[in-house]
C-alpha cells in the first residue's frame, strides 16, 4: 500500500507543469519583443520637357527632399523610362545629402505620365510597438516563463540605434574590394593616440606618427 501511494504522488508531481498556465510556455534566451521594421515610400513628380530637369524643378526637388529631412538610411529611386540626363540631375541633388541613387524602383500607385520623372523616397524606421509590456504578472511564474517585458531594453536600444533598420531585416553583404586596413585605421589611431586628462607624475603613452614616436 506504501509502495502505491509513493507511485502516485510521483505521477502528481511530474504531471504538474503539463498543467501550468500555457501549452507552450516561453523559455529560454530569445527575446519575446523584437524590432518592427516599418517602410514608407514618398513620390514626387517632377516635370522633365526634354529629358531633363529645369532649374525650377530643380529647386523644387531640393526643398522636398529638405523637407522630409532626407538622411542616412533612406533610400532614393527615379523612375523613368528613358530621361537619362533627368537621372543625373536628380542623382547630382540627391547627393548633397550624402545619398546615391538606388537601382530599380519599390511599386507604387499610378503610372509616371509623359515627359514627368518620378523619385520615390524609401524610409525605414525601426519602433519597439509592444514595449513597454506587463501584460503579465512577474511572480509567481511555476512554468517558468520568459517575462512579458524580456527584450524591452536591449532591442529597444537597438532599434534606436541602428543607422539602417533595413540591416535588421536583410543584413548587409560584404562591399566588393573592401580593405581591411581601411577598416583597421580608427584603431590604430585610438591605439597611437596620447593620453588626455593626464595627472602629474603620470607617465604619457607617445604620438606615434609616420612610424616614429614623438612625446609631448
Amino acid at each position: 500500500m506504501r509502495n502505491t501511494i509513493m507511485i502516485a504522488l510521483l505521477a502528481t508531481t511530474l504531471a504538474g507543469p503539463a498543467l501550468a498556465k500555457g501549452d507552450d510556455p516561453a523559455r529560454g534566451l530569445e527575446s519575446v519583443n523584437v524590432p518592427v521594421v516599418n517602410r514608407s515610400d514618398y513620390m514626387f513628380d517632377a516635370a522633365a520637357p526634354d529629358g531633363s530637369l529645369p532649374p525650377a524643378e530643380q529647386a523644387r526637388l531640393d526643398a522636398w527632399l529638405a523637407g522630409l529631412s532626407l538622411g542616412y538610411g533612406d533610400r532614393v529611386y527615379v523612375e523613368s523610362n528613358s530621361a537619362y540626363a533627368a537621372r543625373r540631375d536628380v542623382s547630382q541633388i540627391v547627393n548633397r545629402y550624402g545619398i546615391l541613387l538606388s537601382e530599380g524602383a519599390p511599386v507604387v500607385a499610378g503610372a509616371t505620365a509623359d515627359g514627368t520623372v518620378r523619385i520615390v523616397v524609401s524610409r525605414t524606421r525601426a519602433s519597439m510597438p509592444t514595449c513597454p509590456n506587463w501584460s503579465d504578472r512577474s511572480q509567481p511564474n511555476y512554468a517558468n516563463r520568459t517575462l512579458a517585458n524580456f527584450g524591452c531594453a536591449m532591442n529597444g536600444n537597438l532599434a534606436a540605434m541602428v543607422a539602417d533598420p533595413n540591416d535588421l531585416n536583410f543584413g548587409r553583404a560584404s562591399m566588393p574590394g573592401s580593405d581591411g586596413f581601411e577598416g583597421a585605421k580608427a584603431i590604430a589611431l585610438y591605439r597611437s593616440w596620447e593620453l588626455t586628462a593626464v595627472q602629474e607624475g603620470q607617465a604619457r603613452r607617445p604620438l606615434i606618427l609616420n612610424n616614429t614616436k614623438e612625446d609631448k
